[in-house]
């Protein structure tokens, strides 16, 4: 029998546009088995944003009558670990999925990573396209395997929260995390450490990069980091990810004017690998010699992150 599927979309409404798209390419995946869809309002009004997509919600197509959708208000913690957890307790389905409100799935996602579940994996990845302005970059895996090693070695940006497809009752996502930075990171770890995930090494989620609510957030990206550090050890043992890790910290500081802090955790990252390109790139934002928006738009252009 072909499982349920609860996806799962947060919002705070005020994206109506995207979110339009994201819940209209939810609802036209070709999948056998029953979808339902549950859009999470965190902090906005839900009867708003039931009408910003009451026309892409309402069934109409024929054949539709094996999926549901219902808007509902985040009941739990605030912020976006909350918004997913509430949408996760709302539903009874066999898996759940989730996707951001300013993501696009593919066809065939759906279907080719419950398949990769009948292995008896647990949880299910896939690679994407990152869109950043006019431009389309995929970001492969490599593997159809990933392990608690490869996350820890690297953050792998194609094990994205917008692919991400489990066992309801499995896990739920950390409230903790602090204004809900990392908690897709720490849910695919903690996924990786009960099993290996499922990866599809086809791009079937276009992940939007140029709307992130979060990529300048620097004092809120510094808090997530030091959180995933204290939360899994394991992170500063592997050189590679430990490097990776303090060079972000040591670029997030230089964007926020912290030199001191900038050159403490680059020292950090040199100490860890003497080949991690982010210290310089920390250390040149430091000294003024490069705005830290140019560094990110010049990645996200090339389908990187910092």
């Amino acid at each position: 029998m072909t499982p349920s599927v609860a996806v799962v979309i947060p919002t705070t409404g005020d994206r109506p546009e995207q979110l339009r798209a994201a819940a209209r390419a939810v609802l036209a995946q070709n999948y056998a088995g029953p979808l339902e869809l549950v859009i999470v309002v965190d902090g906005g009004d839900p009867a708003a944003v039931a009408e910003q997509v009451a026309d892409v919600i309402a069934p109409r197509r024929p054949g539709a009558d094996h999926q549901r959708a219902r808007v509902l208000p985040n009941t739990l913690t605030p912020g976006l670990p909350g918004a997913r957890n509430t949408g996760i307790a709302a539903s009874a389905a066999d898996l759940v999925a989730f996707c951001d409100d300013d993501d696009v799935w593919l066809p065939g996602k759906l279907t080719a990573q419950a398949a990769a579940l009948t292995g008896g994996a647990e949880f299910a990845s896939c690679a994407i396209e990152v869109e950043y302005g006019s431009r389309r970059v995929p970001r492969l895996a490599g593997t159809d395997t990933v392990t608690q090693a490869d996350l820890v070695r690297s953050r792998m940006v194609m094990v994205h929260s917008s692919t991400f497809l489990f066992r309801r009752g499995t896990l739920w996502v950390d409230e903790s995390a602090p204004a809900g930075q990392n908690e897709d990171w720490d849910l695919a770890l903690r996924a990786a450490k009960r099993h290996p995930i499922a990866h599809v090494d086809r791009p079937l989620v276009r992940v939007s990069w140029g709307a992130s609510q979060y990529a300048t957030r620097w004092a809120d990206r510094i808090a997530g980091l030091e959180w995933m550090l204290a939360r899994h050890p394991e992170l500063a043992v592997d050189p590679r990810g430990a490097a990776r890790i303090y060079g972000q910290l040591a670029f997030h500081h230089a964007a926020l004017g912290h030199r001191r802090e900038a050159g403490h955790w680059a020292a950090r990252t040199f100490a860890a690998r003497l080949g991690e390109p982010r210290a310089p790139i920390a250390l040149a934002v430091a000294l003024g010699l490069i705005p830290a928006a140019a560094v990110l738009a010049l990645l996200h252009s090339r389908g990187h992150g910092i």
